[in-house]
């Protein structure tokens, strides 16, 4: 194992700057290590080697003249395969887009270049991103680096088991209903899921319009929230392809504004039992703020059930309308994982005018009163999901007696897509098999900078990042 593949991003592009390590030593140790692994875990689909060390060598000249190109000079990242990177191919898992390759990069991938990125590869995810676990026909599934025999995740599975692994030092999934999330916390590494907007999502694919607009976001993954906040700091800005944007302008929070901040915390949501691990880890990173002098107290919103029943009449009927006729007359050609997932939108009745406008009214009316119950207590802390990774196919689970189904065991990611809240994944526990459990901090709207500052504290009080045993 190289030591250089599991510094932080902010550690390798220091140490760059100092010329303690070369950004052409970077991209080689990260390259011999996809080559090590990917053949077990099957997290890229495409590598761009060839303009990575070309790109190394510009950076590494670029150093000795004594320039730095910005914050991320000389670090190697990697892209979820349904984000545009020019000359990669941009087919989001499935053969109806196989060979697509994108034109020019998407504006978060241009951006990433200008602050001295360098991109090594494209990661994998499920056909069209509807699953929360990485496997297609093109490609293969995706394996934890935890354990081969369960998920990284779904639908930025790929990026996640990079990252964990330290084949990537981090980079950007998407995430409509836990995509980042889910991932980060099946492999213990971080991940923030913005605002809609704050991150223009221009470039992605399935495209930023009408129900994925409203609930899919783009954002960082990475082994550390400092990592976390320097790639969200460095893509965040408007973009006239993302009809969400808005230009909210990057801030500092004061030490004295963020202790002042009340924190609520729930364990589970009343309907959906979580492991007793998942519990502990909450209480651990509760405690945790709680030592680090934040005022934290148990609170549960409501509104909870209805935001989960309503993100399904947008993601899952919505999305599948959307979707329908890209699919339709190819069915041959889907992987069993969208077919499942479109049995389950085929099995309820498609929207009507009248519904979709009922639906939109409805979750207009839910976020306003889940806005003002959180007013006076602006951060949530609560699981991720039901379960840690489970094995490849699994659909259910027995939790404290009752059985857990599969798209039951993520409501705790979903509300916060159909209510617009941005949210950070740390790892805090593990379970009984050794695989890791994160927590989420959730902030109201436009209030990123304030869930990462609560974010670094909970790493801080428990521990952050481990690499996973065999790496």
């Amino acid at each position: 194992m190289s030591e250089l593949n599991f510094l932080s991003a902010t550690a390798m592009a220091e140490q760059v700057r100092r010329k303690k390590i070369s950004p052409i030593e970077l991209v080689e140790a990260h390259l011999a290590r996809i080559q090590k692994l990917n053949p077990v875990l099957n997290a890229f689909v495409e590598l761009d080697s060839d303009r990575a060390r070309e790109q190394a060598r510009l950076a590494e000249a670029a150093v000795a003249r004594g320039e730095m190109k910005g914050p991320l000079h000389g670090v190697p990242v990697s892209i979820k395969s349904s984000i545009e990177v020019a000359g990669l191919k941009n087919e989001a898992g499935t053969c109806l887009r196989a060979g697509c390759v994108a034109a020019k990069d998407a504006p978060l991938v241009a951006r990433l270049r200008a602050a001295g990125a360098i991109v090594l590869g494209s990661t994998n995810t499920p056909e069209l991103l509807m699953a929360w676990e990485t496997d297609n026909l093109l490609y293969g599934r995706t394996n934890n680096p935890w354990d081969l025999a369960r998920t990284a995740g779904g639908s930025s599975g790929g990026e996640a088991a990079a990252i964990a692994s330290g084949c990537s030092a981090g980079g950007v999934g998407s995430d409509g209903g836990g995509s980042i999330r889910v991932p980060a916390h099946f492999t213990g590494i971080c991940g923030l899921k913005p605002t809609p907007g704050r991150i223009p999502a221009t470039g992605h694919y399935p495209n930023s319009v009408g129900p994925f607009a409203l609930l899919g976001v783009v954002g960082p993954m990475a082994r550390t929230v400092s990592d976390l906040q320097i790639l969200f700091e460095t893509m965040a800005g408007a973009d006239d392809g993302d009809p969400c944007a808005a230009p909210v302008p990057l801030r500092k929070i004061p030490p004295e504004e963020l202790k002042r901040i009340r924190i609520g915390y729930f364990e589970d949501d009343g309907r959906t039992p979580v492991t007793a691990e998942t519990r502990s880890a909450v209480h651990k990173a509760a405690e945790g703020l709680e030592r680090a002098r934040f005022q934290v107290v148990p609170f549960r919103p409501s509104g909870l059930e209805a935001a989960r029943q309503l993100w399904w009449k947008f993601f899952g009927i919505a999305g599948g309308m959307l979707l329908g006729p890209l699919t339709k007359g190819h069915e041959s050609q889907l992987s069993p994982i969208l077919k499942e997932f479109s049995g389950w939108v085929a099995a309820e009745p498609s929207h009507t005018g009248q519904s979709l406008l009922d639906t939109w009214v409805q979750r207009d009316v839910v976020r306003m009163e889940f806005l003002a119950e959180t007013r006076e207590i602006p951060i949530l802390l609560c699981p991720v999901a039901a379960i840690p990774a489970f094995r490849h196919g699994e659909r259910s689970w027995k939790i404290e007696g009752k059985t857990v189904k599969y798209l039951d065991a993520w409501s705790y990611t979903e509300w916060f897509n159909l209510l617009g809240n941005p949210a950070a994944v740390v790892p805090v526990g593990r379970s009984p098999e050794g695989l890791p459990i994160g927590v989420q901090i959730v902030g109201r709207p436009w209030q990123e900078e304030l869930v990462l500052a609560v974010a670094a504290a909970v790493e801080r009080e428990c521990g952050g990042y481990q690499a996973p045993p065999d790496c």
